[in-house]
């Protein structure tokens, strides 16, 4: 009461001094000269303590509403920047004090810079959060294909309890795995849009119209985002592989063009000149569907004009089919003719020409007939082949035995002249070739008799069965063995003969009688001493500097004269008549001797 007495006496005596002090006088001497009664002044008085105290507790009551209300600022402020450290994720601010002193305004003042600070971080980090979530949200839709319904970022929800920096790495992690996602489907429809390019420039199509009709927004030429949903993933998938079987449709059916070009072009000896123009169908044969890359190399129109040239060659073939055909029949027959086989009859060939030219047998049946024969030919040709190379070997050597024959017969064989030492270098080499025909021919009878049981039929060569030749030279071999044997003892025969006659014309003395003898002797041995001249002729011209080799050319005469008697008595009756030629010798010989 002291302290509030205090005051009061303060103001009171220094009441006067102010104005309600000097009204308070005045109003004294009013009432003392008015004569106011004692009551009503002190009624008077009490009322004006009353308002007085009216207006104190007033300011007093203003005062406590200020205090409170800063209290609560205070508590609210403490509360926000609290929940703020909170919703951050922050455990404090630095240079914020610990514990608040000083008055309730001093107190507010300090935490207000700390709370702004925090509002500020607040919004900031509130931002942060819509721009990474409008962005999940713009690429979520991007990526379900509602891209073209406008901005979503008015949508966007904001939890802003909690704003800490690790909810802002789960929320750009997300974003990031959106981002990932979007680049690989946009590398996907990149990839997809390229194949259509690709093949609508191979199939010779539009390929704007091709995309623009998967979805508008995948042509550049729209201007609006790419539409990477599974649905347009999934169109733009089924376009490429429809793409992918309409190219290998094509590629298929031209093909089968280009082969049927091929057979017609190899069937009508097509110029290759012609054949250039369709060359680009012909290079297709070889290439998969994934190896042709080449614009406009399966377009439409190429399969039409395809279509067309093999209508117009097969039209083109009907015409030439006889000349076809005799081709063909020419092809068979050089196959048989080079190895030596059975050629068909004229006769089938005359029923076939009939065929065509009546048009009763299919032409692709005919050439497809005249195809297996050659192929039949041809693989029979070939299983001959070891036993034709054989029976060449054999006809070689039987000529040059023939050759040896006929040079054994020449005369003049070892005459110094040009060429002689060659003959004598192919004699060698042909009696040695000659001395191998028995084995090869042993060989052929052996191989020719295991190719018929291999094959069921007779192994024909030029229409004869190369058996019975073989058989038949042996024969003929033989008989000239035993003609040679004959002719050595023919020869021995006329070498005694000559000695006799040679020793009778010796022993006579007499002139006449020498002189018949000797017109005897010359007309009888006519065939002997042109024998013993060729002799010493061969001799003569071998020369002083062929002494050593003499017995080697001896022995050449020898065979020679081995080799002429063969041919001589290879004729009919030369073996009777030379008989009878020696015995008119040894008669004309013996006759002057008788008495």
């Amino acid at each position: 009461m002291g302290s509030f007495q205090t005051p009061m006496g303060m103001r009171s005596s220094t009441l006067l001094e102010t104005s309600c002090g000097y009204l308070l006088q005045e109003l004294q001497m009013i009432w003392n000269e008015v004569g106011q009664d004692q009551f009503e002044r002190e009624k008077v008085l009490l009322d004006l303590e009353q308002e007085c105290l009216e207006v104190y507790r007033k300011k007093v009551d203003a005062a406590n509403t200020s205090r409170a209300r800063l209290h609560q600022e205070l508590a609210e402020a403490e509360a926000e920047f609290t929940h703020l450290l909170l919703s951050l994720g922050e455990p404090s601010l630095p240079g914020r004090p610990e514990k608040m002193v000083g008055t309730l305004k001093e107190q507010l003042d300090s935490l207000t810079p700390a709370l702004r600070e925090m509002r500020l971080r607040k919004k900031d980090r509130v931002n942060k959060f819509r721009a990474v979530q409008g962005q999940i949200q713009k690429i979520s839709a991007e990526i379900a294909g509602q891209s073209e319904y406008g901005d979503l970022s008015s949508n966007i929800v904001v939890n802003e309890n909690d704003l800490s920096l690790k909810k802002l790495e789960e929320y750009q992690t997300e974003l990031q795995t959106l981002h990932n996602e979007k680049n690989e489907r946009l590398m996907r429809v990149e990839k997809y849009i390229d194949a259509v390019h690709n093949l609508s420039s191979i199939l010779g199509t539009e390929a704007s119209m091709v995309i623009t009709k998967v979805h508008p927004s995948l042509n550049e030429l729209c201007g609006l985002a790419k539409n990477i949903s599974n649905n347009i993933l999934v169109k733009l998938n089924s376009t490429v592989e429809s793409l992918e079987e309409e190219k290998q449709k094509r590629l298929e059916k031209l093909h089968y063009l280009g082969k049927a070009l091929t057979n017609l072009w190899d069937l009508m000896d097509t110029p290759y000149k012609d054949r250039q123009s369709f060359s680009h169908v012909t290079g297709l044969l070889s290439l998969s569907s994934a190896e042709v890359s080449d614009p406009g190399s399966l377009t439409l129109n190429i399969i039409q004009q395809a279509e067309a040239e093999v209508k117009r060659l097969d039209h083109l073939k009907a015409s030439k089919m006889k000349e076809l055909f005799f081709k063909k029949q020419n092809e068979l027959k050089e196959i048989c003719n080079k190895s030596h086989m059975e050629i068909p009859l004229q006769s089938e060939i005359d029923n076939l020409i009939n065929l065509i030219n009546s048009g009763e047998i299919d032409h692709a049946d005919l050439l497809m007939s005249l195809d297996q024969q050659i192929s039949r030919a041809k693989e029979e040709a070939s299983s001959r082949m070891t036993i034709m190379e054989k029976v060449e070997k054999w006809m070689l050597a039987r000529d040059e035995e023939r050759w040896l024959e006929e040079y054994s017969r020449d005369e003049n064989r070892y005459s110094v002249s040009r060429g002689a030492h060659k003959n004598l270098r192919r004699a060698e080499r042909a009696r040695v070739l000659v001395n191998k025909i028995p084995a090869l021919v042993d060989l052929l009878i052996t191989n020719t008799k295991s190719w018929e049981e291999e094959r069921k039929k007779t192994f024909l060569y030029d229409e004869v069965p190369l058996l019975e030749m073989l058989e038949e030279y042996n024969v003929l071999r033989q008989e000239k063995e035993e003609d040679k044997q004959r002719q050595r003892e023919v020869k021995k025969v006329q070498s005694q003969v000559v000695v006799e006659q040679e020793n009778l014309f010796i022993t006579r003395p007499s002139t006449s009688t020498r002189r018949t003898s000797s017109r005897t002797l010359n007309g009888g041995f006519s065939n002997a001493i042109p024998l013993n001249r060729r002799l010493s002729l061969g001799l003569q011209q071998l020369g002083p500097n062929s002494v050593n080799s003499a017995p080697q050319g001896i022995s050449f005469i020898k065979e020679g004269k081995k080799v002429h008697r063969q041919k001589m008595f290879a004729r009919p009756g030369l073996v009777s008549h030379l008989r009878d030629e020696t015995a008119s010798v040894v008669s004309t010989v013996s006759g002057p001797q008788s008495p």
